[in-house]
């Protein structure tokens, strides 16, 4: 059945092989973004896909941008909260204003387009949320006290939204990669990223289409029984 999916920084990365997973799965996919015009110029050309420029960590904005979905495709009954930044450095170095910045976009987030769209879902008796968070929200990281704080907040909002969703045919579950081969994690310099992939298990980095994968299952209407769900997917690098 044909649902209306919302992914948020939904044109690159992990967010883009999401919104065409989803689109080939043969549903109606809306990609946020928040300034890269030109990539998300290119990703709507390539793939068809509808894409939306807005801050996801911006109440007043998200309020606007689901109103204009709900207009111009319809009611959004799949949500895929995958907008992140980074602003790192160690907490001595961190001003408030790199805290909040993380704290609002990665976090915030998830808050305010789940508080937008959550009356509707129950409504409808159907919704699928998916939150992205991290490994480093479980594992911590050396120099991210605001990201680790705001992907591992991910898991605590997901399992109490599970709670409140699951008489109302919504589920919640997160998601925890680890470190993908993206464009973001390619440009670290090739002497640590080979550090990096020495720590995980199966000796590789992983694949955007393998989280993209499983924000299908997890979007499946057969997936109703899956909810305040985390699933690690990280090559045994950190196992909970």
């Amino acid at each position: 059945m044909e649902r209306v999916a919302l992914v948020t920084g939904g044109t690159r990365g992990i967010g883009a092989e999401i919104s065409r997973a989803l689109k080939a799965t043969g549903h109606k996919v809306v990609a946020s973004y928040a300034g890269n015009d030109a990539a998300a110029k290119a990703f709507a050309g390539e793939t068809g896909i509808a894409v939306l420029r807005f801050d996801a960590g911006d109440y007043g904005a998200c309020e606007v941008a689901v109103a204009e979905i709900a207009k111009t495709q319809g009611p959004i009954e799949i949500l895929v909260n995958n907008a992140g930044i980074t602003r790192d450095t160690t907490l001595a170095r961190m001003t408030r204003e790199m805290w909040d910045a993380v704290i609002n976009t990665n976090l915030g987030s998830c808050f305010n387009l789940c508080k937008l769209t959550f009356e509707g879902m129950r409504a409808r008796k159907f919704g699928r949320v998916v939150n992205i968070s991290s490994i480093n929200g479980q594992a911590g990281q050396y120099g991210q006290v605001n990201y680790a704080a705001a992907k591992a907040g991910i898991f605590g909002f997901t399992k109490a939204l599970a709670q409140e969703g699951a008489r109302h045919g919504i589920t919640a579950n997160a998601i925890a990669p680890g470190y993908i081969d993206t464009d973001m994690v390619r440009a670290v310099p090739e002497e640590v990223l080979q550090k990096i992939i020495a720590k995980i298990p199966v000796g590789r980095l992983g694949h955007a289409s393998e989280i993209a994968r499983a924000v299908v299952f997890l979007s499946a209407e057969e997936a109703g029984f899956v909810t305040g769900s985390t699933l690690t997917i990280n090559g045994g690098q950190y196992m909970v």
